[in-house]
């Protein structure tokens, strides 16, 4: 009896204690897939999302070389309602005739790759349907179809500009003993790959050869080897001018307009060059101390070659570029001939480096400018037209104004040498902020490990410049906090205009540190797995 009632005891007992681990078991197996699929879930919010090399190919936004922009509203371009945008749009209106040709005869080709490629098509189309004849209409039709957009060299505020104009020289069509400096044209063993030799146009940068035999290719003469006779004697002379100097300025500027000692004119114009880089004669005379950098100008360094014939002829052949022409069918009242094959507009055409920009591109350049005489500032608010080149334009904000042809041209695009600001104007087809939208996201924070693998160090010239920064930011803070500041030391802070700033704000250089390392995010199965190994390790 005492025995049967101690069994029932015993059972209760075994019963009030397995029946809470039963129930956590049937639990257990109930959850079991839920828990699964939650450990599933952490585990592929841990893993990175697997990337597909090479990424396709994207459309991305308005893309220029070393180059930084700052989009405006017609409202903040500065002058763009004192222009007349109507003697502009004539401008641009003859820009695209040879436009529209390129399309119509390839719709489909895009243009050297460039940032604008072809997205001039519909404002030429829409330009060419209409001859406009109101300045406010002309106004409308570049705010309808364009969006303005600040543009500079990366870590610079405004652009610069120089001028050129067509100078009038005179010479003769047969050699003397007055005139005697040869205009040569193109030789015929002048070569450039990827080019015929007869080819109408050949690139202003590059290198260039001449044949020798049937395959053999050299660099072509330099200016020292032509001006001594290298290729004379072939039949390659135009003209013939009085000196060296009226040449070197001839091919300075591209064209000009040769009076003949018979009375007629002759017009020639840009052609081809021995493929060696340009010289600046004036950043020589300057660097050697003769001609101050205030005081440079094309009559200054003209004034000097006449006085000293011997140093010019040295200073001349440090610039090892040489130009040849052609002879161009223009009349007098013709203007020169750019390089996108038509005659250019005094005051509206520039010329702009081909390798970055589309010839026809509209360029609103504001600022002042010495126009009136060597210390004036001028107002400047105009817009311009890209449809020259040259090999001295260099760079996204960098343009030669054409001021026309003869002496009082000549004085005025002599004297330029100024930074000033560009304003593009892009075609609303390649607006970069509605494009930007469009752009991937970036990759995802690198894990710890590869963060401590790859870690940012800075070069030490960087770092140098980084410290001496700080250092300046140091005393400028200090110099703030002091009482002494007075209405001198913060005048120029004053005088800085809004937009100067901004740009200077947004487009400052600075060094891009590495994502944030991606936090190590463990599995449940993982962490038990884990804890398991050490205790059985402890346990031997």
């Amino acid at each position: 009896m005492v025995r049967e009632i101690w069994k029932r005891g015993f059972t209760a007992r075994r019963l009030t204690y397995w029946t809470p681990a039963l129930a956590l078991s049937l639990a257990a197996v109930a959850l079991a897939p839920y828990a699964a699929e939650a450990v599933r879930a952490r585990h592929r919010a841990a893993t990175p999302p697997v990337r597909h090399l090479p990424y396709p190919q994207l459309d991305w936004p308005l893309e220029i070389s070393n180059s930084q922009y700052l989009p405006m509203g017609w409202n903040d371009v500065p002058g763009w309602n004192d222009d007349d945008q109507l003697a502009a749009y004539r401008t641009f209106r003859a820009s695209c005739k040879p436009i529209a040709a390129k399309t119509d005869a390839a719709p489909d080709a895009k243009v050297d790759g460039k940032a604008l490629g072809d997205s001039l098509r519909d404002p030429c189309r829409d330009a060419r349907a209409t001859d406009l004849a109101d300045n406010a209409a002309a106004r409308a039709f570049f705010e309808r179809h364009f969006e303005p957009l600040r543009i500079s060299k990366l870590g610079d505020a405004d652009g610069f500009v120089t001028g050129y104009y067509e100078p009038v020289i005179e010479g003769s069509r047969t050699q003397n003993e007055v005139y005697n400096v040869p205009v040569y044209r193109r030789p015929s063993n002048l070569f450039v790959r990827g080019f015929k030799q007869d080819a109408t146009s050949l690139p202003n940068k590059g290198p260039v050869y001449r044949k020798i035999g049937r395959r053999k290719l050299v660099p072509y003469y330099d200016r020292a080897e032509i001006e001594d006779g290298a290729i004379e004697g072939r039949g390659l002379e135009i003209a013939w001018l009085r000196n060296q100097t009226d040449l070197l300025f001839a091919q300075i500027q591209g064209s000009a307009r040769i009076s003949l000692d018979d009375g007629s004119t002759i017009r020639i114009n840009y052609d081809a060059y021995n493929g060696l880089p340009y010289t600046p004669v004036g950043r020589i005379l300057i660097e050697r101390g003769i001609i101050s950098r205030e005081q440079m100008s094309m009559q200054r360094i003209r004034d000097w070659m006449e006085q000293n014939p011997e140093g010019a002829n040295e200073l001349r052949r440090m610039n090892r570029s040489y130009i040849f022409f052609r002879e161009v069918q223009l009349s007098e009242k013709d203007e020169a001939v750019g390089a996108q094959g038509i005659p250019l507009t005094p005051g509206r055409s520039i010329a702009v480096d081909k390798s970055l920009h589309v010839y026809g591109t509209p360029f609103f350049i504001t600022g002042e400018l010495p126009i009136e005489s060597e210390k004036s500032k001028t107002a400047f608010h105009r817009l311009m037209i890209a449809q020259d080149t040259g090999s001295a334009i260099v760079g996204p904000a960098r343009a030669d104004l054409y001021f026309g042809a003869g002496q009082d041209a000549g004085k005025v695009s002599g004297r330029l040498k100024h930074s000033i600001q560009f304003v593009m104007l892009v075609p609303k087809s390649l607006d970069p902020v509605a494009r930007g939208r469009k752009m991937p996201l970036p990759d995802a924070r690198p894990s710890e490990k590869i963060a401590k693998l790859f870690p940012q160090v800075l070069p030490k010239e960087a770092a140098k410049d980084q410290v001496k920064d700080q250092g300046q930011a140091n005393q400028a803070n200090k110099a703030a906090a002091s009482p002494v500041n007075d209405a001198k030391a913060s005048a120029p802070a004053a005088s800085a205009s809004p937009a100067t700033t901004v740009a200077q704000n947004v487009v400052a250089p600075q060094p891009v540190p590495l994502p944030e390392a991606r936090p190590r995010i463990e599995s449940d199965r993982n962490i038990r797995r884990l804890r398991y190994g050490r205790r059985h390790r402890n346990r031997r």
